[in-house]
């Protein structure tokens, strides 16, 4: 089990890449695909968020909430420049841009999410402190259900936006209940035991890939349309979100291997929670493009970003 869960962290990318692919060529030739996408979304896409997050609860050490508490002031910083940084920055390119609808909003949604897990893996390879990683991973997980609608009520208003009181209970439930509860159950039940961390690690990749599938699957044909100026805001959001980590790491100070964290998880949104918003709260499943595409290019620059400082050492 230890090997399945070391290929598929070593090779995240190509299992992304392979598993939308799949799900991208069935969805444009098959008239057929998009009913059964329509069914797992309905069925399997908020289970598999939660069983994410779950996991992700689980794997987290205890040691990393001693850590928290120790050294509360870095990692508070940390989120607060993620949640600062990424919805302002997000809202500037979108109308830098001139994004419209569906694309506007799903822009959007990209920068007000939480960090993603990815960067937690990400940056042990690029020799990172991970320990701060899956800190700030943590709290802007367990924040979201607060500070993501208030991002949304902020950046797209009541009229355009869903309601922030429905985002929030949606994430409470979704996203940071999980988390907790998977932590406790690790406490009671799960110490000392590796089989069931490595069982955990595989289960919440296989989540995001599959989370991911199905909205690429959804957005098939549209996704033939998406446009060179997209992609250039989404890469454009991308390498800012980096620079504004590693900048803003070095005004107080953080260390190389701090800053290297802090780096890669702003620059890495948790575009499946977006993805789960864009298909639950908006009726144009086409704000789910942004988020899924963003996926593909935090994931690809993020995956350069870590060899890149790995390799540098």
């Amino acid at each position: 089990m230890q090997l399945v869960r070391d290929t598929l962290e070593r090779y995240l990318i190509l299992w992304l890449c392979g598993s939308a692919s799949l799900a991208l060529i069935w969805g444009q030739n098959d008239s057929q695909a998009a009913s059964y996408f329509s069914f797992w979304k309905t069925w399997t896409l908020t289970p598999s968020i939660m069983l994410a997050m779950f996991c992700i609860g689980f794997l987290l050490p205890k040691d990393e909430l001693v850590q928290v508490l120790k050294n509360w002031q870095a990692v508070l910083f940390g989120t607060c420049t993620q949640y600062l940084t990424m919805p302002l920055l997000a809202f500037v390119i979108a109308n830098l841009f001139r994004f419209e609808g569906s694309i506007y909003t799903g822009i959007i949604l990209v920068g007000t999410v939480p960090g993603a897990m990815a960067s937690n893996i990400l940056t042990l390879t690029a020799r990172g402190n991970v320990s701060y990683s899956i800190c700030l991973t943590t709290l802007a997980t367990l924040l979201s259900p607060l500070l993501v609608p208030l991002g949304l009520l902020l950046f797209l208003g009541v009229s355009q936006g869903p309601n922030p009181g429905a985002v929030f209970l949606n994430l409470l439930q979704n996203v940071a209940a999980p988390v907790v509860v998977g932590f406790t159950i690790k406490m009671l039940f799960g110490r000392n035991r590796p089989s069931l961390l490595t069982l955990a690690a595989i289960l919440a990749n296989l989540a995001i890939l599959w989370i991911i599938a199905v909205a690429i699957g959804l957005n098939a044909t549209r996704l033939q349309s998406v446009t060179p100026i997209l992609l250039a805001g989404l890469i454009t959001l991308n390498i800012l979100g980096y620079a504004a980590g590693w900048f803003s790491g070095g005004l107080v100070h953080l260390d190389e291997m701090k800053r290297k964290a802090l780096t890669l998880e702003i620059g890495m949104q948790n575009a499946g929670v977006g993805t789960i918003l864009a298909l639950q709260f908006f009726d144009d499943p086409t704000t789910a493009i942004p988020p899924a595409v963003y996926t593909f290019g935090c994931m690809f620059t993020g995956t350069l970003l870590a060899s890149y400082w790995c390799w540098k050492r």
